[in-house]
C-alpha cells in the first residue's frame, strides 16, 4: 500500500508543493522518497583559489564569481525500485561536494549564474587508480579509463581551451583540477547542463548520475534596438527544473555459460536481491534496447516515480533536461480517467496496465518557448515534447482540470527513437491537480497572463511585446541570435554518421562528406576540421546507419531545413513527417516547427538499413564562428557511441588557418602531458 505525503520547498524564489507516492513505511525511507528541484549552488563565502594540476594558488575574492567543489567518489546509497516497492542498494561513481544532497547523490546541484559571471569548479578525482587512463595503454575507441574524468558545460558559449570547457583532458585518479568558465556578458539566458565527458567512460559515468542543470539567468529588458531575456517575461511563474536520468544499475551473477551479467526476473527485467549491490561497470548495459528491457524507470532529479502537485490553471515553467545516456524521452501528460492510487508494486506489466487502462483521458497541450536554452521566435503548441539525449526544452504548462494526470514517456516511431525499435509507452510519474482557475483556451490564457507581465515588467516596450503575444504568442523581442541569412554564408561543411557492422565489434565513425561509404573512427591525434574565425558556414548532415543526435560544443546553430528521403521539408510548423521505407508510416512529431530554431543538439534521422541506403534524411544548419579560438569536439550524443568513436576533433582557427598541431587527450597525473 502507498501513502501520500506533501513536501514544500523553495526553488528559484517560488514555493512549490510536491506530492509523492511513497511506501507506507515510517522513517528514513519516507525522507528518501521526497523530490524537489536539485539544490542550487550558492556564492562561495570562502577565499577563492586556483587549482591547476594539483598546484594551488590563492586568488583575490571577486564579485560575480562562484566556486563549486566536486569530488568524484564511489557513493553508496539507495534507489527506489517500483517493481518491488522497495529500495535497492547501489554503489555508483558520483559527484560529492558543495550542495550535493545526501538524499539524492546521483543528481548534481544546479549551477546558476548570470551573463558576465565566472564559474570555477574544483574537480577532485578520488576514484581508485586506473592504469588504462595512461596514454597508449588502451584502444581510444574501446571503453577504458573508467575512473578518469573531466567536465563539459553543455551548450555554454565559453572558451573551449586551457581550463575552459576543455574535454580533451583526462583528470585521472588522485588529481585535482579547476575548470574556469568566463561567461560573456552577452551570453543568452537559458537552460543548459553539465556532465562528465572523458572519452572512453562518458556513458558509464553519466549513467551513474554525474550530471546536473546549469541555468544562466538574465534580467535584460528588451528595447527598441535590442532583445531581452525571456526570464523577465516569465519571472512570476512557478518554475521546475527537471533533470531526467537513466540510471541503469545492475546486480550481476554468473550465468550457466560462465559469463557474468545482470540478474534478471522471468520477464527479463533486472533484479537485485537482498544483500546485493547494484553497480554500473559494464558497457554491455548500453546495448540497443537494454534500457527498455531492464525495467528501470527514468528518474527525475534523482527520484524514481515522482508525482507533482499543482493547481488548475496555474502556468508553470518546466525546464526539461535529457541528461540520460541513450534512450529517447517523448514527454506527454494524459488525464487519468478514473484516478486511483498506483499499485504498490509497479513491474513492467503493472505499469503497462496503468497506462492502458487508467491513463486514457485527454492529452494536455503545452507550449515550448526555448530549445536547448535558446528562446524561440514564437511559442510552439504541442502535446508531446521529444527529448533526445542532450536536448533541453523550456515548456509553459497549465493543467485545465482538477484530477490526476499521468506523466508518460510516449511510444515513438522506429526511426524517431534512439534504438530504432519503436519503444512502447512508459510511466514516469503523476501530477495531482487541485481546483483552481478554469480556462477555456490555453493560447488565450497564456497571452493574457504574459501580456500582463509585459505591461508590469517592461512598460516602455510593452506595446510591442503585447502585440506579438496577441499575434500567435510571438517572442520576437526575446530571441538571442539573429537569423543567419544565406547571403552571410562563406563556406560549407558535410558530415555523415556511420556504423560499420561488417565485423565484431562494430566500428563507429564520422566522415567529412556525404559519401555514405566513408567512415572515420575517432583519432585523438587527428584534427578533422579547421573552421575559420569569423566565418559563417552551412552544414549538411546525414546518417547512413541508424539515427543519431548531433552535438557540437561551444557554437549553437540555426536549422535551415530537414528533408525526408522524398525531399519534403518536415521542419515547417505544419509539416507531417510520416516517411517509412515501405510507404506511409506513423507520424513522427519531433521535427515539426524546428525550421529557423536555434539548437546545439539535433536528431539526425535515418530509416536506411545496411542493405539499402534509401531512408536517409538530409539536414541543413548554419552557424557563425565567433570569439573563441581553440580545439573542441562534435559527436553523437548517444554517449556509448561517442565513447566508441563517433566523435571528431575540430578547431576554430585564425582566418589564415595557421594551426600546426592539436593536443590530443591529455592525461593529467600531477602534470600536463602533450601527445
Amino acid at each position: 500500500m502507498q501513502t501520500l505525503k506533501n513536501t514544500w520547498f523553495c526553488a528559484a524564489g517560488f514555493a512549490v508543493a510536491i506530492v509523492i507516492w511513497a511506501p507506507a513505511v515510517a522513517g528514513a525511507q519516507d525522507a528518501e522518497r521526497a523530490v524537489s528541484n536539485p539544490r542550487i549552488l550558492q556564492f562561495s563565502t570562502q577565499a577563492q583559489s586556483k587549482i591547476l594540476f594539483n598546484t594551488v594558488e590563492p586568488l583575490a575574492t571577486l564579485p560575480h564569481e562562484k566556486l563549486l567543489n566536486l569530488n568524484i567518489v564511489y557513493t553508496r546509497s539507495k534507489l527506489y525500485n517500483p517493481a518491488t516497492d522497495s529500495y535497492d542498494d547501489v554503489e555508483l561513481r558520483s559527484y560529492n561536494g558543495t550542495d550535493v544532497s545526501a538524499d539524492a547523490p546521483y543528481v548534481s546541484p544546479t549551477i546558476e549564474a548570470a551573463p558576465g559571471d565566472t564559474i570555477r569548479i574544483n574537480l577532485d578525482n578520488q576514484l581508485p587508480a586506473d592504469p588504462t587512463c595512461a596514454s597508449g595503454s588502451a584502444h581510444p575507441n574501446q571503453p577504458h579509463c573508467r575512473n578518469g574524468t573531466n567536465l563539459h558545460t553543455h551548450g555554454l558559449w565559453v572558451n573551449p581551451a586551457g581550463n575552459g570547457d576543455n574535454v580533451l583532458l583526462s583528470i585521472n585518479p588522485g588529481v585535482k583540477f579547476q575548470y574556469e568558465y568566463n561567461i560573456p556578458g552577452e551570453h543568452p539566458a537559458g537552460t543548459f547542463w553539465y556532465h562528465t565527458h572523458r572519452h572512453g567512460s562518458t556513458a558509464l559515468q553519466v549513467s551513474s548520475g554525474m550530471a546536473g542543470a546549469l541555468i544562466i539567468r538574465g534580467d535584460r529588458l528588451p528595447s527598441q534596438n535590442g532583445n531581452g531575456d525571456l526570464d523577465v517575461l516569465l519571472k512570476g511563474l512557478r518554475e521546475r527544473v527537471q533533470v531526467f536520468q537513466q540510471i541503469q544499475y545492475a546486480c550481476d551473477e554468473q550465468k550457466p555459460d560462465g559469463s557474468v551479467g545482470p540478474k534478471t526476473n522471468a520477464d527479463g527485467t533486472y533484479r537485485c536481491d537482498k544483500g546485493d549491490t547494484g553497480r554500473i561497470e559494464d558497457y554491455g548495459l548500453f546495448a540497443p534496447g537494454a534500457w527498455l528491457a531492464s525495467g528501470r524507470y527514468t528518474s527525475v532529479n534523482g527520484v524514481v516515480l515522482p508525482s507533482f502537485q499543482t493547481s488548475q490553471g496555474q502556468v508553470e515553467r518546466w525546464r526539461l533536461i535529457h541528461a540520460g545516456v541513450r534512450d529517447t524521452i517523448a514527454l506527454t501528460f494524459v488525464k487519468m480517467d478514473t484516478p486511483a492510487p498506483l499499485p504498490a508494486k509497479l513491474d513492467r506489466a503493472a505499469a503497462n496496465k496503468v497506462i492502458h487502462e487508467a491513463c486514457t483521458g485527454a492529452k494536455v497541450p503545452f507550449h515550448l518557448v526555448a530549445a536547448d536554452g535558446l528562446t524561440m521566435s514564437k511559442a510552439q503548441k504541442a502535446d508531446i515534447a521529444t527529448l533526445q539525449p542532450g536536448y533541453r526544452f523550456d515548456a509553459l504548462i497549465a493543467f485545465p482540470e482538477p484530477g490526476t494526470y499521468c506523466v508518460i514517456n510516449a511510444a515513438a516511431t522506429r526511426a524517431g527513437s534512439v534504438n530504432g525499435n519503436g519503444p512502447p509507452e512508459r510511466l514516469i510519474g503523476t501530477v495531482e491537480v487541485t481546483p483552481g482557475q478554469a480556462f477555456s483556451d490555453i493560447d488565450s490564457h497564456l497571452a493574457d497572463l504574459l501580456s500582463t507581465a509585459a505591461t508590469d515588467e517592461m512598460p516602455s516596450i510593452a506595446p510591442v511585446v503585447v502585440n506579438d503575444l496577441r499575434d500567435g504568442l510571438k517572442l520576437s523581442k526575446f530571441i538571442p541570435h539573429p537569423d543567419v541569412a544565406e547571403s552571410e554564408v562563406t563556406g560549407q561543411q558535410e558530415l555523415t554518421f556511420q556504423i560499420d557492422t561488417s565485423g565484431t565489434p562494430p566500428v563507429f565513425g564520422v566522415s567529412n562528406s556525404l559519401n555514405a561509404a566513408e567512415r572515420q573512427p575517432y583519432d585523438p591525434a587527428r584534427l578533422d576540421r579547421k573552421l575559420p574565425l569569423g566565418a559563417v558556414e552551412e552544414w549538411t548532415l546525414q546518417s547512413r546507419i541508424a539515427s543519431h543526435p548531433f552535438h557540437i560544443h561551444v557554437n549553437p546553430f540555426q536549422i535551415v531545413s530537414i528533408l525526408d528521403p522524398n525531399g519534403r521539408d518536415v521542419s515547417a510548423p505544419d509539416a507531417i513527417d510520416d516517411f517509412s521505407p515501405a510507404g506511409t508510416g506513423p507520424v513522427d512529431p519531433q521535427y515539426r516547427g524546428l525550421k529557423n530554431v536555434w539548437k546545439d543538439t539535433l536528431w539526425i534521422k535515418s530509416a536506411a538499413t545496411a542493405a539499402n541506403a534509401r531512408g536517409m534524411y538530409q539536414i541543413k544548419i548554419r552557424t557563425r564562428y565567433q570569439r573563441y579560438i581553440g580545439a573542441f569536439v562534435l559527436h553523437c550524443h548517444i554517449l556509448d557511441h561517442e565513447d566508441q568513436g563517433m566523435m571528431q576533433n575540430i578547431a576554430i582557427v585564425p582566418p589564415d588557418g595557421n594551426v600546426s598541431e592539436i593536443n590530443s587527450t591529455q592525461s593529467i597525473n600531477g602534470q600536463q602531458t602533450h601527445h
